[in-house]
């Protein structure tokens, strides 16, 4: 237990205040991009998202990766593996300032695979590692914190599982956070946003970073208080 001016904060308080808040700041950061997007989506550009990704890919020298349309809403992704720019149809279709913000991020993705960006090689060197992890931790956990004070190394091995989830949220955020860059950086040498569009389009992809800082934030939270369930076991 941890206590601040008299007040003793159990491992669960403190678990439930960082999950309320987590999920308090996750919400807000959500309805900030949906608003966003909706908004953006009425700035008309001359290209729609589309163009937007073939114009950008052409503009980088990739040759070799293909734009398509995917179903959903903000599904919008870059598969390293099919070499696929996927598009979903409100951004595919659409010629605006948010679909060409999305278009031109996905598209960064690409760049960077294509120039060998280290932070994304490194993810994806850790996604069959983290699957795996994923798959197992809740479990290993679970059975770790039922018999912790039996065999304490369970836990641990949940805790390191957990761990390598957590890294892999933390070494996500310099990827998306580059491909926002570059799409904004392009978007604006190439025309395709002017002075008063190209901050419009800075903003949304602004906006869906904060995503993943929020999900990073909140594995770390989460890992921590697994740590403080660990070491304290014997108090």
């Amino acid at each position: 237990m941890i206590m601040e001016q008299g007040i003793v904060f159990s491992p669960n308080t403190i678990y439930w205040i960082i999950f309320i808040g987590v999920a308090v700041a996750s919400w807000i950061v959500s309805a900030s991009l949906e608003y966003k997007f909706k908004k953006y989506s009425r700035v008309p550009l001359r290209m729609t998202g589309k163009e937007v990704a073939e114009k950008m890919l052409r503009d980088n020298g990739i040759d070799d990766v293909k734009v398509t349309c995917t179903k959903g809403h903000l599904t919008d992704h870059y598969n390293p593996a099919t070499q696929t720019v996927n598009l979903s149809e409100s951004v595919y279709n659409s010629a605006s300032v948010a679909a060409a913000a999305v278009a031109a991020h996905e598209c960064g993705h690409a760049v960077q695979h294509e120039t060998a960006y280290a932070p994304l090689k490194m993810r994806s060197a850790l996604v069959p590692v983290v699957n795996f992890a994923g798959k197992w931790m809740m479990w290993v956990l679970l059975a770790g914190m039922l018999l912790l004070q039996i065999f304490p190394a369970v836990m641990g091995i949940g805790i390191l599982l957990f761990a390598l989830t957590t890294l892999f949220s933390f070494i996500t955020l310099p990827v998306e956070i580059d491909a926002s860059r570059r799409a904004v950086a392009w978007l604006d040498g190439a025309g395709i946003t002017d002075a008063e569009t190209t901050p419009l389009a800075k903003s949304a992809l602004r906006s869906a970073a904060y995503t993943y800082v929020v999900a990073a934030l909140g594995s770390l939270a989460n890992l921590l208080y697994y740590i403080m369930i660990f070491v304290g076991r014997r108090d």
